[in-house]
């Protein structure tokens, strides 16, 4: 009997030095698996090369890893509603207060702001350069029958583009598959479309200053305060998903509100021209 308890004895102990093992594992495993993150965001922050500016220091600072994925903001905000992204950052105010009122997020940070675009062919068919009133711009584009690229994938762009040609009274059922093209892709993308098409198109001015395949494109009208752009950042409501990173994220957030990352979006430049204008609350 006595041997009998000395061998259970020794598989008692075995078994707790396993547990201890195998905790002394799970510590450094969760760890890791906090050190990365997944953020949903638009075409136009990724396509503009903003990421590839700001993670670099975010990383280098954080440890933590950032995947983004890239997509409408539209389709960012459904991937963070499925929980299948820690934080969201994407441009389009009223549907991030929509994120928010529902649950979704935890809380919504302005970020940074740039302006939208009219691009189009320098010949101009629908004579528009040089304005500054958005809507009178398209107003002559419909009039023209001047065709007209649409990214028509629920980004935050394609919902400014839609706003506009409804305050513009242009009623764009007729004219779908004639003039107005729906390329149902991103920024990147749908600018090429209107380059091979010599058409007119709704851009971030982000991705249009980074954009090098213009062909024949140019500016023809911006300055109208319609045009604004804001972003904002959201964490992914961990009550809602429990397995989203919520510390991992909120760095991530608290970092591109920070002085730090403000300061980050600020300097980021092409040809000498700033994209993104930082204007988080301090």
């Amino acid at each position: 009997m006595a041997t009998s308890r000395r061998g259970l004895t020794g598989r008692l102990r075995a078994a707790a030095g396993t547990l201890v093992f195998a905790a002394g594992i799970a510590a450094p495993v969760a760890a890791q698996a906090q050190a990365s993150i997944t953020v949903a965001s638009t075409t136009s922050t990724e396509q503009s090369g903003l990421f590839r500016h700001l993670l670099p220091p975010f990383e280098s600072k954080t440890g933590i890893q950032v995947r983004v994925v890239a997509v409408g903001t539209g389709q960012a905000l459904d991937i963070g509603r499925r929980g299948d992204a820690d934080v969201v950052f994407v441009h389009d105010t009223k549907a991030e207060e929509k994120f928010i009122a529902e649950g979704s997020g935890v809380k919504r940070f302005e970020v940074m702001y740039n302006d939208f675009v009219l691009v189009g062919p320098k010949s101009d068919p629908a004579k528009i350069a040089g304005g500054k009133d958005i809507l009178e711009a398209l107003r002559r584009i419909s009039a023209a029958g001047a065709p007209f690229a649409s990214r028509a994938d629920r980004s935050g762009t394609h919902a400014a583009e839609l706003r506009y040609w409804q305050a513009a009274g242009v009623d764009l059922v007729p004219a779908k598959g004639k003039w107005y093209k729906e390329t149902g892709s991103g920024m990147g993308p749908t600018l090429n479309t209107a380059s091979g098409l010599n058409a007119y198109a709704l851009t971030d001015r982000g991705t249009w200053l980074s954009f090098r395949n213009r062909g024949d494109l140019a500016v023809l009208v911006e300055g109208d305060k319609r045009l604004f752009n804001q972003y904002g950042v959201m964490l992914v409501n961990p009550q809602k998903h429990p397995h989203v990173k919520k510390e991992a994220g909120q760095k991530f957030v608290d970092w591109l509100v920070s002085a730090e990352g403000q300061s980050a979006i600020a300097s980021y430049r092409i040809d000498g021209e700033q994209l993104f204008f930082p204007n988080a609350a301090h």
